[in-house]
């Protein structure tokens, strides 16, 4: 029988936490004593560096000890891996290799579908990564072995390429920023191998003569659902993602500085578009124009870019959505040169499962307007690490359009390393016009206080030219992980006063409390890997304690060894609405107290097969009415080169006021012609504002960092004819890379 303190023993740690906060000291927490190190090996001048094509025979890879001893994550906890896996790292002058062979005793099960660049793993919603179906092995390198900050590279036997950055040991997940390196794989009679080839060049480490790097490991074999790593394989303060927890790298020693240390990249676009002007009216216009973007490392670590007539006509449409509260949707960012090192700038709450409460700099406010496009005349970036330091400074202008004026937007970033995975910072933001400005400046803290435990928070205040515009906004928060325990307890204040427009602020005069608690079983029978138990609540109300909401939500999830999962999830609440509104532009809501009570569930079957389906249905009240929401989603891949997913949710509104049903359609379809040529295709369908949305995109990378897009873009659907043609157009683009 196990004793009954044990039963009370988590609860207790919880009550805990907040005393913690108080009575602890930082410091050093994640000891790396027991941290693997894996040593790289330089190739002897004058001898062959390894042709990147996947396979481990050339001399070169002799030349280096192989780590292996991988452990599993997942399903048994610190159990050796089903099946071995081998690292070796060798250097020359100019390159990184890397070479990992994944033993495999049934080869012919290895499942490889993805010929897609960035599309082998995925960011999982509360940190880290998942595969996207197929099997994968993925480097972490920690170039500063800051233990907070890596870069990411994987891929899987098709020799697809993905990359990302970790920041915030591992908070903050940024699967857009994109390097300049190869891989290749092949499938071998003993599972499979692949090479990974990075310049120096691509790489930001310090100017000391002796280089140590964090450098982790892990694999994911699909048709098993096994995930194992070379560290940090342990549930319980441990994952991949987890930069701190990494092993080191060592033998590396006097690294190559490149000359002028000088990237540009300048392009050439020619379009042609169509926009009605009136029934019968489609004039066409085009366009030839260029533009640069300009990279230097200055000092090591510390890079600068430049940009001058920044365009993004690459960038894939957003998904569309249905608005459903009283509030703003959020769509994120996709644009190149925002995405990198993107989490240097995050400051304030990002949302469980909703728009984010408070962003001091969303990036979408630059070059993006309610009716569409801003042209950027240009801007910089100065990015890097100084010391103990992370720093970021931003500045870009924005061209005057009808209703808009010129503006200029600035931002500044320092966080200061404090032991081994705190830091502490401080940011600012401005924006400002020829007549209005805004300026919002903060700081912020994280901190774990052991390896389960993470408290973090922030306090801001804004100021704006005018009346108004002045407000603080600040937040604390305590996450608590482990394997089979967890929780977390947040506070949030926005001033009624607080403006952030450089920022997103889902809304202001808000105070709110939210919490929640899990309990984990994996009982190991039906195929079950793991159930989760998840009770959550939070109450909000004006700064001055007026009632606004309240919500109490309790979750069931289970996990299966073949890679499905079921969510189970019910709700009880109520919201205070303070002013008249339309819901989606259609139906009035009067001011009054609303009921939110809600079922729902999700789920889905294993992505390791050729097709895969989700679904979703959630009933519940909505201001004062019903609402019935469902929807799912089929993907099928019969060949590498080939993948569809077609979608459908439908919104079923009834209220007092009115009824509505909104109903959004799409289709996305991939052809890969290689892992360098991809053509992209999504169509989507929104029955409530009748709108036929066609974006394709074609893009052939004719050279690392270099490519070549063909971009098609069609709107249709103008009073309630759906075939009327709104706008279109045709762009074709050309980056070529040239590095000094």
């Amino acid at each position: 029988m196990v004793p009954l303190q044990d039963d009370f023993a988590p609860l207790l740690k919880a009550l805990a936490l907040g005393l913690a906060l108080i009575f602890v000291r930082p410091g050093p927490v994640l000891s790396q004593e027991d941290a693997g190190v894996l040593d790289a090996v330089r190739i002897p001048p004058g001898d062959e560096a390894p042709v990147v094509d996947g396979l481990l025979s050339d001399p070169a890879w002799g030349l280096a000890v192989p780590v292996r001893g991988f452990r599993q994550r997942e399903p048994e906890e610190g159990t050796p891996a089903t099946d071995d896996t081998e690292v070796r790292v060798v250097f020359d002058g100019e390159t990184l290799y890397v070479g990992i062979l994944a033993h495999d005793r049934e080869p012919d099960r290895i499942v490889s579908r993805i010929l897609q660049r960035d599309r082998v793993l995925r960011a999982f919603g509360f940190g880290g990564f998942e595969p996207a179906g197929d099997d994968v092995v993925a480097i972490l390198l920690d170039t500063f072995q800051d233990r907070r900050n890596a870069v990411v590279l994987a891929t899987n036997p098709n020799g697809a390429e993905f990359d990302a950055l970790l920041s915030n040991d591992g908070d903050e997940v940024n699967v857009d920023w994109r390097g300049v390196w190869e891989v290749a794989s092949v499938r071998t009679p003993e599972g499979w191998s692949a090479e990974f080839a990075i310049p120096w060049r691509s790489l930001r480490f310090s100017a000391e003569p002796v280089q140590r790097w964090g450098i982790n490991v892990t694999r994911f074999v699909q048709r098993t659902q096994e995930e194992t790593m070379w560290r940090s394989w342990e549930r319980e303060g441990g994952g991949f993602e987890r930069v701190s927890r990494a092993g080191t790298l060592t033998g590396m020693a006097n690294l190559p500085r490149a000359g002028m240390n000088l990237e540009a990249k300048p392009f050439v676009l020619g379009s042609r578009t169509q926009t009605r002007r009136g029934e019968g009216d489609y004039p066409v216009d085009g366009e030839v124009d260029v533009g640069i973007d300009l990279k230097s490392e200055i000092r090591p670590g510390l890079v600068l870019d430049l940009t001058y007539n920044t365009d993004f006509a690459q960038v894939e449409v957003d998904d569309q959505q249905v608005n459903l509260t009283r509030f703003s949707l959020f769509f994120p960012e996709k644009r190149d040169f925002f995405l990198e090192n993107a989490g240097i700038f995050e400051f304030g709450q990002r949302g469980y499962f909703e728009p984010p409460p408070y962003l001091m700099f969303f990036s979408r406010r630059i070059g993006i307007g309610e009716d569409g496009e801003v042209p950027i005349l240009g801007g910089g970036r100065l990015t890097g690490r100084i010391g103990r330091q992370t720093v970021g400074l931003l500045t870009v202008g924005t061209d005057a359009v009808p209703g808009r004026e010129q503006e200029l937007f600035n931002v500044v970033r320092v966080k200061r390393d404090v032991g081994a995975s705190a830091y502490v910072g401080f940011m600012a933001t401005d924006r400002r016009g020829s007549g209005d400005a805004n300026t919002v400046a903060g700081a912020d803290f994280q901190w774990y206080v052991d390896p389960t435990i993470q408290a973090s928070g922030f306090v801001s205040r804004s100021t704006t030219e005018g009346p108004g515009g002045e407000g603080w906004a600040y937040q604390g928060s305590l996450n608590w992980t482990e394997d089979l325990w967890g929780g977390y307890l947040q506070f949030l204040n926005v001033d009624p006063g607080a403006v952030a427009s450089s920022g997103f602020i889902t809304r202001t005069d808000l105070r709110r409390v939210q919490g929640a608690i899990r309990r984990s079983v994996r009982p190991g029978i039906l195929g079950i890997r793991k159930i989760d138990f998840r009770p959550s609540g939070q109450y909000q109300s004006t700064t001055d304690g007026r009632f606004q909401d309240w919500e109490v939500r309790p979750s069931l999830s289970f996990d299966f060894d073949s890679g499905a999962d079921l969510r189970l999830n019910a709700g009880w609440g109520e919201s205070q609405v303070d002013d008249d509104f339309t819901l989606a532009g259609l139906v009035d809501v009067p001011a009054g107290r609303y009921r939110s009570d809600q079922v729902s569930f999700e789920g889905g079957t294993s992505s390791a097969r050729a097709w895969s389906l989700r679904g979703n249905a959630r009933l519940g009240e909505l201001y004062g009415g019903d609402l019935v929401s469902w929807g799912g989603t089929a993907s099928v891949t019969p060949l590498p080169a080939f993948s569809f997913q077609a979608s459908f949710n439908r919104n079923d509104v009834s209220l007092p006021g009115g009824d509505f049903v909104a109903d959004i359609y799409s289709l996305r379809a991939t052809w890969a012609f290689s892992t360098k040529i991809v053509t992209n295709a999504l169509v989507q369908y929104n029955a409530l504002t009748d709108d036929l949305l066609t974006n394709v995109r074609f893009n052939f990378i004719h050279r690392p960092g270099s490519d070549f897009y063909l971009v098609f873009t069609e709107d249709r659907g103008v009073d309630g004819e759906l075939w009327e043609l709104v706008d279109r157009g045709m762009v074709a683009k050309l980056t070529y890379l040239f590095r000094f």
